[in-house]
C-alpha cells in the first residue's frame, strides 16, 4: 500500500472549501450548469455495430479538468486527463513525465461515503466527501491510491461514469481471454484488437496529425518489442502504404499491423487441418474431438462453427483492394537465432517445421477506429471465407476467441455439508504487511472480501474503550473490531453469495467480549448466525453441517469457546475455568526466541516507523539490546516479547454472550485424530503449519478421514516475519477446508490459492474431489502415472518492462525470451514413491533445454520443471515450437489439486522475476491449441499478451502400487 494511505497526518489545509471554489471557477473550465450536456467525444471502446456499446468520453475531461489531489503530505490543485485510446488517467507533476494511471491496473473505484475514512484520515471537511473519488491500483508490485476531489457534482460524476464505464469494459475483455464461454463468436476478439489498435495509433501518433511517418513506425517497432531488419520493416511500410504518400493513414495502418501480426505456425497448423483442401464442417469437429478434446455434440460444434465462418471477408464501406501477395517472401520477424539451452534433457525436442514456405497469416479481423471515418477491417490476401469453410482468419480468430479458453469453470453443488468443500481463506486479514511492524486496517479485509474470500481473520484485544485488532506480542498498529466489522458487512456478499466465516482468537477481557458479541450483532444483524436454523437440528443431534447454501447471506463466528471441556467420547460440559488455552496464530515464545536471535535489527526499524509511541520505543530498544548479547541457553526458557501492559494478562473464559455466537463453528482444542477422540459435527480445530506436517507425516489418512465430517483450519506459522506462503494444495491434499494465506504476498502459494479459487464462479468454495469427502477407500488407494506434453508454439505481444509509476521503459533492451513450464505436485502423503520417480524420463537423453525435479520440504510440494531455448531480440512474436514432457503422479484422479505454471522469462535476468505468467489447476486446464493470457507478478492480467500452447495428458500403463494414503515403514 501507498505510503500516503496510513499515516493520519493532517493536512496543512484548514478546509478544501476555498480550493473547490478556486476550481469552480478556473478560467479554462467550461460552464456545465446551462447550454445543456458538455460535448463528447465518442470512443467506440467494444464495437461500433452496436450503439449501446459505445463510451462517450465527454470532451472536458480529454482536454482536462483542474481537480484537486489528496495525499497525506498535502492537498493541492492538478489538471487531470483522460485517454481512452491508451487507457489512462494523467496528471500533472513535478515527477518525469508527469502522473499516470494504467486503468487495467485499477482494482477498486470508491466514491463519497465509502471513502470517508481517507477523508476523516487525512482531516478534509465534510462537505467535500459527495465529490470524492479514490482509485485503488497496483503498480510496481504494490497496492496504490489516488484520491481526487471534484469541484462540482457534474465534474464528478462526469469522471466516475466514464472511468467506470472504460474499466469494466476493459475488465470484460480480459475475461473473454481466460474463461471459456460458448456463444461469444468474434465479440471478445474484435474488442481487444480494436483496443490494441487505439493504444498503438495513438502512443505512435506523436504529432496528432492522424498520420504515421516511417521515423514513427520505426519508433512504434522498438516499442512493440520488434527487431528485424530496417529493409523489411520499410518493405511493409510500403506494402501498407498502397496510395504512394509516404505516410499511413489509420486504413493503412490497420494494413501494416496485419502484416506485423503475420502467424507462420498458425498457418502451417491451418494448412495441415485442411490436408490439402478447405476447412468445412466435417475437419472442424473432427480437430475439435481429436486434438482439442471437446465435449461437446455434433449439433453444438456446428453452430459454432458457422459463428466463425460467417465472418464478412470485407468491409462494403471500403472498396476491396488486394494487397501485394507475400506469401511467397519469407520475411524473418521473428529471429532465427533460437539458442537452446546447452544441457541435455530427455523433456524437450524440437519439432521439425513443415517444408512449406513462411507465409503470412491473419491476426483477428480489425475494426475502425472511432476518429477516423468509418472503415472496417483489412481483407487479408487470398481470404475467401464462406459460410460452408472457416478462412484463415476465421480459424485465427476462433483459436483466440473465449469459445477456445484455456481455462474451463464448472459450477459446483452447493447443497452439500460444509465439511466437504474447499473455503478460500485469509490469515491476520487486517495486516497488509510485515507480521511484526505492519499496519492493521480494514483495507486487508476489503481486498480478501472483493477477490472472493470466505473467511477472515480477527485477533481481539482489550481496547481503550472498545475492542480492537492487532498481532498480538508484536508492534503491528491496531483497529477496532467495529471497523472491521462494518468493512465486512459491506463487502461480504459483493463477489460471493456464500457464507462468511469470522476466525476470531479472543485475547480480551469478558466485559470487552460482551462488546464484541453486540457489535457483531449490531453491524450483521439477522445475517449474524446467533442459532440453529430452522427446522435443523443443534447440539447432539447435529449429525452433519447445514450446507454453503444453507447458510447463504450468512455470517458465522469461529472461535475456541473457552468455556467448554470435552472428553475422549465427543461429550462437551461446561467449567469455570478456562482449561484449554486458546490456540493463536500469534507468535508463541519459542518462535519469538528464534526470531529475536535471527533478526536483531529489525525492531530498530519499528521505532522511525512508531516514533510517536514511547512505549514502542522502549520495547524495540529492549530487545535490540537483548540480542546483541549471547543468545539464550537452550535450556532455558525463552523469554516473550514485552505485552503492551506492564500487568500478565490473566486467562480468561469466554462471555456467555460471545459463546452464544458459535453454533456451527465451535472451536476446540485438538486432542489428537484417532478412533478413541471423537468431535462434534460442529467442532473446529486449528493447526498451525508446523503441526500439520506431523499430522501428514504421521497418520493423514486418519486426518482425511477427519475432514470428510469435520472443518478444520490450517494457518501459517509464527515465523514467516515477511508474511510469505505455504503452498496450500499440501493440505488441500489431506482434504483441510480452511487453508489461510497471507494475501498481501503475491508469491507462489498465493498464486495456488489464487488459481484454485478461479474455479465454481470465484464464489470462495469448491467441493472437493470425490476421494476426499467419500467413505470408500479405494479411490484414495489408485495411484496413476501421467506425462504433461506441452508443446510450447509461440506468444505475442509479450509485455515492456515498467517503471515504478506504470510507464514503459522504452530504452531498454529488447528481450530474448523463453518459456519456464512447472507441474507442481501434492505429495500425496509421504507414499513410497518419492520425486526420483517423477523425475525419470519416458524415453532417452536428447539435447534440448534443462529439466529438474524438487523434492517436498516440510511445507511444499514436488515440482517438476522445464524449460524451452532462447528466442533473441524478439519479444512482439517469438516462436519456439518445441515440446516439453513432465512426469507427474495422480492419487485418485485428483487434478484439480495439480498445477501447471507457465513463465516466459528473459535470458540472463534472473533478478527481475519472469516477464509474464499463467497458472492453472490441471483438472481445469483444457488440451488441445490454446492461447494463455499471460499476467504479471501480481496476477493482474496483461490485455494484449498471450502465449501459443498446445497441452496433452499422456498416461503411463498402470501397475500395481501400494496406497499411498497408508503409512510407510
Amino acid at each position: 500500500m501507498d505510503d500516503s494511505d496510513f499515516p493520519s497526518v493532517s493536512s496543512p489545509l484548514s478546509s478544501v472549501n476555498e480550493h473547490a471554489h478556486a476550481l469552480a471557477d478556473h478560467d479554462d473550465q467550461p460552464s456545465l450548469s446551462s447550454h445543456g450536456p458538455p460535448d463528447t467525444h465518442s470512443v467506440d471502446a467494444v464495437s461500433t455495430d452496436d450503439a449501446a456499446d459505445e463510451v462517450k468520453v465527454p470532451a472536458l475531461l480529454l482536454r482536462g479538468t483542474p481537480l484537486l489531489k489528496v495525499s497525506a503530505k498535502k492537498v493541492q490543485t492538478r489538471l487531470f486527463t483522460l485517454d481512452p485510446d491508451q487507457g489512462q488517467i494523467l496528471w500533472e507533476s513535478k515527477k518525469s513525465g508527469g502522473g499516470v494511471l494504467p486503468i487495467e491496473a485499477i482494482k477498486e473505484i470508491r466514491v463519497a461515503a465509502d471513502t470517508r475514512s481517507y477523508r476523516a484520515q487525512f482531516k478534509i471537511a465534510a462537505d467535500a466527501e459527495p465529490r470524492w473519488l479514490t482509485f485503488i491500483y497496483m503498480a510496481d508490485g504494490k497496492y496504490k491510491t489516488l484520491h481526487i476531489i471534484a469541484p462540482a457534482a457534474d465534474v464528478f460524476h462526469m469522471w466516475v461514469n466514464t472511468t467506470r464505464k472504460l474499466w469494466e469494459i476493459r475488465q470484460e475483455l480480459a475475461s473473454s481471454m481466460r474463461t471459456k464461454a460458448t456463444g461469444e463468436g468474434l465479440k471478445g476478439v474484435e474488442r481487444r484488437e480494436k483496443a490494441w489498435e487505439r493504444l498503438y495509433w495513438k502512443c505512435a501518433d506523436e504529432s496528432g496529425e492522424e498520420r504515421l511517418e516511417w521515423k514513427e513506425v520505426k519508433k512504434l517497432c522498438l516499442r512493440l518489442n520488434i527487431h528485424a531488419p530496417e529493409a523489411d520493416l520499410f518493405k511493409r511500410f510500403t506494402q501498407a502504404d498502397i496510395n504512394k504518400r509516404e505516410y499511413l493513414d489509420f486504413q493503412d495502418f490497420q494494413r501494416f499491423v496485419k502484416l506485423l501480426k503475420a502467424r507462420s505456425e498458425v498457418k502451417r497448423l491451418y494448412n495441415t487441418i485442411c490436408a490439402g483442401g478447405e476447412l468445412d464442417l466435417n475437419k472442424f469437429i473432427q480437430f475439435m474431438k481429436g486434438s482439442q478434446k471437446s465435449t461437446l455434440s455434433d449439433a453444438e460444434l456446428e453452430k459454432m462453427f458457422h459463428r466463425f465462418a460467417l465472418i464478412p471477408p470485407q468491409s462494403p464501406a471500403l472498396p476491396a483492394r488486394r494487397l501485394p501477395d507475400i506469401s511467397s517472401v519469407s520475411l524473418p520477424l521473428h529471429s532465427s537465432d533460437h539458442t537452446p539451452n546447452a544441457s541435455p534433457s530427455p523433456l524437450r525436442k524440437n519439432i521439425p517445421l513443415p517444408s512449406d514456405t513462411l507465409m503470412s497469416s491473419s491476426s483477428p479481423a480489425s475494426s475502425v477506429f472511432s476518429h477516423s471515418p468509418k472503415s472496417s477491417s483489412v481483407p487479408l490476401p487470398g481470404s475467401t471465407p464462406s459460410s460452408t469453410s472457416l478462412s484463415l482468419a476465421a480459424f485465427t480468430s476462433f483459436l483466440l476467441s473465449a469459445e477456445n479458453a484455456p481455462f474451463t469453470d464448472v459450477q459446483h453443488d452447493m447443497t452439500r455439508p460444509l465439511s466437504e468443500y474447499y473455503i478460500s481463506s485469509s490469515h491476520n486479514t487486517y495486516l497488509v504487511g510485515h507480521q511484526l511492524v505492519g499496519m492493521s486496517t480494514t483495507e486487508g479485509y476489503i481486498r480478501a472480501l472483493l477477490q472472493g474470500c470466505r473467511s477472515v481473520e480477527l485477533d481481539i484485544y482489550d481496547g481503550d474503550s472498545e475492542p480492537q485488532i492487532f498481532h498480538g506480542k508484536t508492534l503491528t498498529s491496531k483497529v477496532s473490531v467495529r471497523e472491521v466489522c462494518l468493512a465486512i458487512a459491506k463487502y461480504a456478499f459483493v463477489a460471493s453469495p456464500y457464507p462468511i466465516v469470522i476466525s476470531a482468537e479472543i485475547h480480551c477481557s469478558l466485559v470487552q467480549q460482551d462488546m464484541v458479541a453486540e457489535i457483531m450483532k449490531e453491524v450483521f444483524g439477522t445475517a449474524l448466525i446467533t442459532g440453529p436454523l430452522e427446522g435443523q437440528p443443534i447440539g447432539a443431534d447435529l449429525d452433519t453441517l447445514p450446507s454453503p447454501e444453507d447458510l447463504r447471506g450468512k455470517v458465522l463466528l469461529k472461535a475456541k469457546n473457552l468455556n467448554l471441556v470435552i472428553d475422549g467420547r465427543g461429550n462437551a460440559r461446561e467449567t469455570e475455568k478456562g482449561v484449554y488455552e486458546t490456540e493463536s496464530s500469534s507468535m508463541d515464545e519459542s518462535e519469538t526466541a528464534k526470531a529475536e536471535r535471527l533478526l536483531k535489527g529489525l525492531f530498530c526499524c519499528a521505532v522511525y516507523l512508531f516514533a510517536e509511541l514511547e512505549q514502542g520505543l522502549n520495547i524495540a530498544r529492549h530487545v535490540f539490546q537483548r540480542v546483541r548479547g549471547q543468545p539464550p541457553s537452550p535450556l532455558s526458557k525463552p523469554k516473550p516479547l514485552p505485552q503492551t501492559s506492564n500487568e500478565p494478562r490473566p486467562k480468561v473464559k469466554m462471555s456467555a454472550a460471545l459463546a452464544a455466537l458459535l453454533v456451527y463453528t465451535v472451536g476446540v482444542k485438538c486432542r489428537g485424530i484417532n478412533k478413541k477422540e471423537q468431535y462434534a459435527a460442529e467442532h473446529v480445530f486449528s493447526l498451525s503449519e508446523g503441526t500439520a506436517n506431523k499430522v501428514l507425516k504421521a497418520n493423514m489418512f486418519d486426518l482425511i478421514k477427519h475432514n470428510k465430517t469435520h472443518v478444520v483450519r490450517i494457518y501459517p506459522k509464527g515465523l514467516r516475519l515477511n508474511s510469505s506462503n505455504y503452498e496450500p494444495h499440501r493440505y488441500w491434499a489431506a482434504g483441510a477446508q480452511l487453508v489461510a494465506i497471507n494475501w498481501q504476498t503475491f508469491d507462489l502459494g498465493y498464486m495456488i490459492n489464487h488459481t484454485m479459487f478461479q474455479q465454481n464462479g470465484r464464489t470462495g468454495y469448491l467441493l472437493k474431489p470425490p476421494p476426499l469427502r467419500n467413505a470408500d477407500k479405494v479411490e484414495l488407494s489408485r495411484r496413476t502415472e501421467h506425462y504433461l506434453d506441452v508443446t510450447i508454439i509461440s506468444a505475442q505481444q509479450l509485455p515492456r518492462a515498467k517503471d515504478k509509476e506504470g510507464r514503459e521503459i522504452l530504452n531498454k533492451h529488447i528481450i530474448d525470451p523463453f518459456v519456464e513450464v512447472s507441474v507442481l505436485i501434492p505429495d500425496w502423503t509421504h507414499s513410497p514413491f518419492g520425486c526420483e520417480s517423477a523425475a525419470t524420463p519416458a524415453s532417452s537423453p536428447k539435447p534440448g533445454a534443462s529439466a529438474n525435479a524438487t523434492s517436498p520440504s516440510s511445507s511444499t510440494a514436488r515440482t517438476v520443471t522445464c524449460r524451452t531455448g532462447v528466442v533473441k531480440n524478439n519479444g512482439f512474436n517469438p516462436v519456439w515450437e518445441e515440446a516439453l514432457s513432465l512426469p507427474f503422479d495422480c492419487v485418485g484422479d485428483m487434478r484439480d489439486l495439480i498445477f501447471v505454471k507457465f513463465e516466459v522469462k528473459e535470458d540472463g535476468d534472473d533478478e527481475s522475476g519472469p516477464i509474464a505468467g499463467y497458472c492453472s489447476s490441471l483438472g481445469s486446464l483444457q488440451e488441445g491449441y490454446r492461447h494463455l493470457p499471460l499476467h504479471d507478478q501480481q496476477l493482474s492480467q496483461y490485455l494484449f499478451s498471450t502465449l501459443f500452447v498446445r497441452i496433452q495428458v499422456r498416461d503411463v500403463p498402470t501397475k500395481s502400487l501400494p496406497n499411498p494414503t497408508s503409512k510407510t515403514k
